[in-house]
């Protein structure tokens, strides 16, 4: 028996790993989170696997179908939006399957915030204005530490992605506010990579009406930082003057 808890990627079915394709097709029990994954994905899944819509489920349920499945000694895909280690409740569900003696492998997955980047055309880390990106979301029924409120992580600078939080642009806005001047360049992309993708480009002082007036409401991200801006340093990566293990620098 062993459980494959695996990054379904941010929609697009395409965007799916080989390896979790794979996985998918050969497994006997697939249990997907259906509020998030594309459905699509079910469609490598073998003939007669059994399906479970965990959306519809509590963890307890969800462990259940976990231990029929160890007596039954099946092979199980938990399958998780985006890539699982980044707000999937993940963690508990392998320290379950740790105490249970079950086998587990975690199958990465493309990530939300890199299919917003994709659409976008847009480089999070660009030099000479920020190489450093965080990952975060605004403190609701989940709660935030205290440490890594929006309102401490904005005098930071950084590039921000700020996930699960579009419900609550105002707050969200008023925290940014201590930090980002009111003209920091803003971009929310809704649903990146689905069919239905949308984005809107604003700054900090306009975003949350821009927001209302599209009626965006939930799957979206909040990109904000100056990165969006356009201006930025050339890498010295691919700079003929500068020399690395792989290319010396170029004589004059």
């Amino acid at each position: 028996m062993k459980v494959y808890f695996i990054g379904a990627g941010p929609g697009d079915p395409e965007l799916l790993t080989l390896k979790a394709k794979k996985i998918i097709g050969q497994v006997d029990v697939i249990v997907y989170a259906g509020s998030l994954v594309n459905r699509q994905i079910l469609k490598f899944a073998r003939k007669g696997a059994a399906l479970y819509d965990s959306s519809r489920m509590e963890l307890e349920e969800i462990l259940e179908v976990l231990q029929e499945a160890k007596r039954a000694d099946q092979v199980v895909a938990r399958i998780h939006s985006g890539d699982p280690s980044l707000y999937g409740a993940l963690q508990e569900q392998l320290d379950w399957c740790e105490k249970e003696a079950i086998d587990t492998e975690v199958i990465p997955g493309v990530s939300s915030f890199q299919a917003a980047a994709a659409s976008l055309k847009q480089e999070f880390t660009l030099p000479g204005v920020c190489q450093t990106l965080i990952l975060t979301r605004i403190s609701g029924r989940t709660k935030v530490p205290a440490g890594e409120d929006l309102q401490r992580l904005a005098k930071i600078g950084a590039t921000m992605v700020i996930f699960l939080s579009i419900k609550e642009i105002d707050r969200v806005v008023d925290k940014l506010a201590t930090g980002y001047r009111g003209d920091t360049p803003v971009a929310i992309v809704e649903k990146a990579s689905w069919p239905g993708e949308r984005r809107i480009f604003g700054t900090l002082g306009d975003i949350a009406g821009k927001v209302k007036k599209a009626g965006m409401k939930r799957q979206a991200l909040i990109i904000v930082g100056d990165v969006l801006r356009g201006a930025y340093e050339h890498s010295k990566l691919y700079d003929k003057n500068f020399e690395h293990g792989f290319r010396k620098k170029r004589r004059s």
